[in-house]
């Protein structure tokens, strides 16, 4: 048709999210369904975020994607059941006799890319930044406004809770199709302003192993995974959804840490074993449990991020201690430790222990772009040079 647009773009972003009640483990490996809930804090995309660009044209002769800069391949499983879903969504919205907001072909191809501002695959949540803004950039090529958990989770069963921002709940659900298995807000980023994290990024290197074959192992070999899932979790979701609603750190801080160990634990428990912490990694957690035993109250949680070598570390608010050649992110003001707090923590110092620290805090969900100039394709549908 002559009135049509020989290609429309979109471009979002989409934030990275940290469990504080983890999820391992699949009832399902083909729609990712868990075997528990999970509650996430989603974190700010000035620090942390994926941004993705989709453009479908008449042009195009197949679907492509490009993930940092290099092509990937599109045949992927999760990747066309995430496009299956989009597309189905949008045939449905058409069928219902919704005016269509693009004039533009179902059978056109779409051309996808994707850069994250942060290590990928090292631990900290990349599939489900990606999948999340994926779903969300791909909902508005093709005008789609429906909920969209089930796109994001068929890619990465995380990417559900990057949907939202603040502090987010992924409901295991209990249909075999997975319709209510789904991610809702628990409260908004403005909830508690004073909340921060750092990301201490032990190693930017890639997980020992993935999550999806580390999970399947889990279920198949560990009784303490299927005990934590069905006697365990539903409590601690209860419990962090109060800790959440009324800002009590001192309990959120200390359940972080539990469900963190616990989660190691079941690693651990998996046979044969997986293990997921580093030294560094121990000794982080070590050095938050002297500090809190020091000032006599919970004032830092750690919890590892997502397997991998990336620590997270939530604060309630005050200074922080910092190194320039180290802190990125938001600024923090530096302290100096005295000597009292130096022999309680008792550690001495393991250069390059620490590649670098991400200050940062809770953050909105996804968010489209609407400046032309942050596409990552240009006019041809095709990646734009690198600056």
């Amino acid at each position: 048709m002559a009135s049509e647009k020989p290609i429309v773009v979109v471009t979002c972003t989409a934030p990275v999210n940290i469990a504080v009640v983890k999820y391992w483990g699949k009832r399902d490996e083909e729609l990712i369904l868990p075997i528990n809930s999970s509650l996430s804090v989603t974190l700010h995309q000035d620090q942390l975020k994926t941004t993705t660009t989709a453009a479908i044209s008449r042009d195009f002769t197949e679907d492509r994607i490009w993930l940092n800069g290099q092509e990937e391949d599109v045949g992927q499983p999760r990747l066309q059941a995430c496009l299956r879903e989009i597309r189905r969504l949008a045939r449905k919205r058409r069928s219902n006799g919704h005016e269509d907001p693009l004039p533009l072909s179902l059978s056109y191809k779409v051309h996808v890319a994707s850069e994250n501002n942060f290590p990928t695959a090292a631990g900290l949540a990349s599939s489900a930044a990606g999948y999340a803004c994926l779903a969300y950039t791909l909902a508005r090529v093709y005008g789609v406004d429906s909920d969209l958990s089930e796109v994001a989770r068929r890619g990465s069963g995380s990417a559900c809770r990057s949907l939202y921002g603040g502090f987010v709940e992924w409901q295991m659900g209990e249909r075999p199709d997975g319709k209510d298995s789904i991610a809702h807000q628990v409260a908004p980023e403005s909830h508690w302003p004073e909340l921060r994290v750092l990301i201490l990024v032990v190693s930017a290197e890639r997980k020992p192993m993935g999550s999806t074959a580390g999970m399947q192992t889990s279920v198949e070999t560990s009784a303490l995974l299927k005990f934590r899932a069905e006697a365990l979790v539903p409590a601690r979701m209860a419990e962090m959804t109060r800790c959440i609603r009324e800002r009590d750190f001192q309990a959120f801080g200390q359940l972080t840490m539990k469900d963190s160990n616990q989660f190691h634990a079941t690693c651990l428990d998996t046979f044969p074993p997986i293990s997921y912490l580093s030294d560094t990694s121990r000794r982080i957690i070590q050095l938050v449990h002297r500090f809190n035993a020091h000032h006599g109250r919970t004032k830092a949680g750690a919890g590892l991020g997502a397997p991998g070598g990336l620590h997270g570390a939530c604060f309630a608010g005050g200074s922080l201690p910092s190194s320039p050649r180290f802190l990125k992110g938001l600024p923090v003001e530096p302290i100096l430790l005295s000597d009292e707090l130096k022999a309680a923590l008792g550690m001495d110092p393991v250069p390059g222990s620490i590649r670098y620290i991400i200050a940062t805090q809770v953050g909105p969900g996804p968010q489209v772009l609407d400046d032309p100039g942050a596409h990552l394709l240009g006019p041809d549908g095709l990646p734009k040079p690198a600056a």
